[in-house]
């Protein structure tokens, strides 16, 4: 069984040891199931964008494969456009049929999906993980959303719209084809992700869903590190990639500047969006500091934030859902931040 400090150690290895071992989960998988056998899941973003240059330096036929859930940045869509080789699906319905259905993304995945469970049967039991010290302050949310008289409860939160919108489009595709994926996702992005590299390692053979994450103890850095040195074009909605470098402040001197620039490390970061998964979704968005995903989504895509905040209406139980003008979700944000303050959400 791994454990915490073999994820650190390995997170800590230079990139060139980390390509080299993610290389080797690569081969690993393929003999496996053979370069016809195997696709990778290709969002678009810069992670698997990574991934695929990763895996056609090896294997050039591999084929990739898209989920076009129609939620993507307009420039995700056209820098997917520019790949050959690509296979791509759509899901059954739409992002606004999801919500009206399930509910918003908002809050946390985990959190969402114990909300759902508890609005649907407030009797039944839940994860202990929703009052956790991570959702300090949220307990009055739960209980606003999910315990009170359904009358007066006009908001409905879940997690199911990547279920629905990404993952049901893959295994549908696996079981048509019989092809298993090769994933981009890393454990420093969740813990979830990162218990699931520590139960099953980079390459899951076993069990009842088989899936390969070659990049598991890869971090954000190493990804753009990576995309720097072999000059690798990501798409234009993440801006250039620069180095964080500490400003010189009045008073400071060039030592005490030099101190702070290598005690920074002076991360690498991009000019534009930092991630492009769903531009709609939610989740984490009460957790973000600086300028709010909202926000910047208003600033570079007025288009697409005018639909996910404008629109949206009551249904005939009295519960707030998207309508022909819109998602809606500044009422759902509202309907947050008016529990915890303005800036809770930013928008």
């Amino acid at each position: 069984m791994r454990t915490k400090d073999d994820l650190i150690k390995i997170q800590s290895v230079p990139l060139e040891v980390k390509i080299l071992m993610t290389q080797r989960r690569i081969r690993e998988w393929v003999s496996e199931f053979g370069v016809d056998g195997v696709y990778v899941s290709f969002s678009g973003g810069k992670d698997s964008t990574v991934l695929l240059h990763l895996v056609r330096k090896l294997y050039p036929d591999v084929e990739a494969v898209f989920v076009n859930t129609g939620l993507e940045f307009p420039e995700i869509q056209k820098f997917v456009k520019s790949f050959d080789n690509v296979k791509v699906l759509y899901p059954e319905m739409t992002f606004s049929e999801v919500i009206k259905k399930y509910g918003y993304p908002f809050l946390s995945k985990s959190l969402s999906h114990n909300i759902a469970i508890a609005r649907n049967n407030p009797d039944g039991k839940i994860k202990k993980n929703v009052f956790s010290p991570e959702y300090k302050g949220l307990y009055s949310a739960y209980k606003y959303i999910t315990l009170t008289d359904k009358s007066q409860t006009d908001l409905m939160i879940s997690d199911k719209c990547c279920d629905v919108m990404k993952k049901a489009p893959l295994h549908k595709y696996e079981k048509e084809t019989g092809k298993v994926g090769i994933v981009a996702t890393m454990a420093c992005e969740s813990k979830v992700r990162e218990k699931s590299w520590l139960e099953t390692g980079c390459n899951s053979f076993d069990g009842k869903y088989k899936i390969s994450k070659p990049m598991s103890f890869w971090t954000e850095q190493d990804v753009l590190e990576y995309i720097r040195r072999n000059n690798i074009e990501i798409a234009s909605v993440y801006g250039e990639i620069y180095q964080d470098i500490p400003d010189q402040l009045p008073g400071q001197s060039i030592f005490e500047w030099v101190e702070e620039f290598v005690a920074k490390g002076c991360p690498l970061s991009t000019t534009g969006e930092r991630r492009t998964g769903c531009i709609f979704c939610g989740f984490g968005a009460h957790l973000e500091k600086g300028e709010g995903r909202f926000e910047r989504l208003k600033r570079t895509h007025p288009k697409q934030y005018d639909y996910c905040m404008n629109g949206g209406s009551y249904d005939s139980d009295g519960i707030w859902k998207p309508d022909k003008n819109g998602l809606g979700m500044k009422h759902v944000i509202d309907t947050l931040n008016s529990l915890y303050g303005e800036d809770f959400i930013k928008y």
